[in-house]
């Protein structure tokens, strides 16, 4: 990371207040941006954003009207938007044969149309015209699950190929249209944080492994570097693709899973 590449730039993190999305706050603002932490958790939004200098908005991913707002926000409180990080996401492990419709929604809600909903006010805020109005980058974050058949995560697999496909077909109508947004995605490995521990606990019970030892293992096994991912490992990509950097990078998925995706 290059120190202060991001200075002069306002980017919001959804999902902000914990687990990845705090990590991408302090990378950014590492990086020189202004961050706006978004979410439903108040206090711990509240918290992240004061340890990193920044504001917090409260943001439902899933409500049009609360993506409205809280753009609004954000861009009056931090004069402008540049940068957008659709974080914000659920995971819930299930078997085919206990699938629950009810979750199986509540899962595309979030992952799927609440990153829609992002792209949708991040291109009304950055394009002409807008609010921001200088164009800027929107990152959204699928997973290493999006491209291989791992048991148990159907929906959530579902969910995050469908990430890939929205990014595509959203970086051709910002260039079609003008917007000047480039629009990536980010596959993250598995990360041993609270997420990644409580899938191997959900795996473990059940009975698709011993332990969740042994499915951490597993991972491993299918992992080319031999390990986990670390939240570090997302964050240095995450800038390099919010930075001039990567200026001709554009509607892309980058796996960073030491391979286990290829």
């Amino acid at each position: 990371m290059t120190e202060l590449e991001l200075c002069g730039r306002t980017a919001l993190v959804t999902g902000g207040a914990q687990g990845l999305g705090k990590k991408f706050a302090e990378y950014l603002t590492a990086a020189g941006a202004t961050v706006v932490i978004a979410d439903l958790q108040d206090d711990k939004g509240k918290e992240v954003s004061d340890a990193v200098g920044g504001t917090f908005v409260h943001l439902d991913v899933t409500d049009d009207a609360s993506w409205e707002a809280a753009v609004a926000q954000a861009v009056s409180e931090s004069n402008g938007l540049d940068i957008l990080v659709n974080n914000a996401g659920i995971e819930v492990a299930s078997l085919f044969m206990n699938l629950d419709a009810d979750v199986a929604r509540k899962i595309f809600d979030v992952n799927v149309v609440g990153t829609s909903l992002g792209i949708k006010h991040a291109f009304r805020a950055m394009g002409p015209g807008g609010a921001a109005g200088k164009g800027g980058v929107v990152i959204n974050i699928s997973s290493v699950s999006a491209t291989i058949a791992f048991p148990a995560l159907s929906q959530y697999s579902a969910s995050k190929s469908a990430v890939d496909r929205i990014t595509r077909i959203a970086a051709m109508e910002s260039g079609k249209l003008g917007l000047g947004v480039r629009v990536n995605c980010i596959y993250p490995g598995l990360i041993p944080n609270e997420m990644g521990a409580g899938l191997a606990d959900e795996l473990t019970a059940m009975g698709l492994f011993e332990s969740p030892e042994a499915a951490v293992g597993q991972v491993v096994e299918l992992t080319p570097s031999g390990r986990l991912a670390s939240e570090d490992d997302i964050a240095e990509a995450l800038v390099f693709l919010a930075s001039d950097r990567s200026s001709f990078v554009n509607g892309i998925g980058l796996p960073v899973d030491g391979g286990m995706g290829m």
